[in-house]
C-alpha cells in the first residue's frame, strides 16, 4: 500500500478543532458497559486518550489513570484538561505485561493498519492482568479508508474475532454492540462497532 496518509501528523496540526469537536462526547452507554466489569479502583490505560474526554471521566469517578497519545500537540492539550501528565508514546511501544485492570481505546486504534491489527492487539492484551478488560470501538464496515490524511480501519465483528484467533494470548470477546456517533465531528453515514474483550489467563 502507498503510504499517502500521516495521522499523527494530522492530530498534531489539527489538535484544538479536535478536541473542541469530540469533547462533549455522548458516551455514558459506552461507560455503562464496560465499567460494570471491573472492581473499583481499577487501573486504567486510556490508550490513544485525544482529547482526554474519556480519562477525565475515569478520574473523576474514582479510577486511577494512565493516558497515552501518540500526538504530542493533542497530550499538551490533553494533560491541561484532565490535569494530569498525558505521555506521548505511540501503540506499538506498549510494552506493559500483566499492569492494567482495564485498557480503554475509543475510536483510538482504528488508525493501526489491518496488517500490524493482531501485533497491537497482542501487545494490548499481553499488559492486562488476569480477567481484565479491552473496550475498543471501530467504524463499522470492510477495508480502509484514507480521508484527511488520516488512515481508518474498518472492521466488523466476523473480523474482530478472526484477528483475536490470530493473537496468542488466551481472550475472548464478551460483549457487542453498535452506536451511532455522538460529537461535534461533521456528520457521517457511519455506525460504531464497540468491542468488550477479557483476558482469560
Amino acid at each position: 500500500m502507498e503510504k499517502n496518509y500521516n495521522t499523527l501528523e494530522y492530530y498534531n496540526k489539527n489538535a484544538k478543532q479536535y478536541c473542541e469537536q469530540t469533547l462533549e462526547g455522548k458516551l455514558q452507554e459506552n461507560y455503562d458497559k464496560f465499567l460494570k466489569e471491573l472492581p473499583a479502583n481499577s487501573y486504567i490505560l486510556d490508550f490513544g486518550c485525544g482529547s482526554g474526554r474519556d480519562s477525565k471521566h475515569f478520574i473523576e469517578n474514582g479510577y486511577k489513570v494512565k493516558a497515552i497519545d501518540g500526538s504530542i500537540e493533542m497530550c499538551k492539550l490533553a494533560s491541561e484538561y484532565i490535569n494530569q501528565e498525558v505521555e506521548c508514546m505511540k501503540f506499538d511501544e506498549l510494552d506493559d505485561i500483566d499492569t492494567y485492570d482495564e485498557i480503554w481505546a475509543c475510536a483510538s486504534i482504528l488508525h493501526v493498519e489491518k496488517e500490524n491489527l493482531p501485533i497491537i492487539l497482542d501487545k494490548m492484551i499481553k499488559a492486562l492482568k488476569i480477567n481484565g478488560i479491552i473496550y475498543i470501538s471501530f467504524k463499522i464496515g470492510k477495508g480502509y479508508k484514507i480521508k484527511e490524511g488520516k488512515y481508518y480501519n474498518y472492521l466488523n465483528k466476523e473480523e474482530m474475532q478472526e484477528n483475536l484467533g490470530k493473537v496468542n494470548a488466551n481472550a475472548t470477546l464478551i460483549n457487542y454492540f453498535e452506536t451511532l456517533p455522538s460529537t461535534k465531528r461533521k456528520a457521517e453515514n457511519i455506525i460504531w462497532g464497540n468491542f468488550i474483550i477479557k483476558k482469560l489467563g
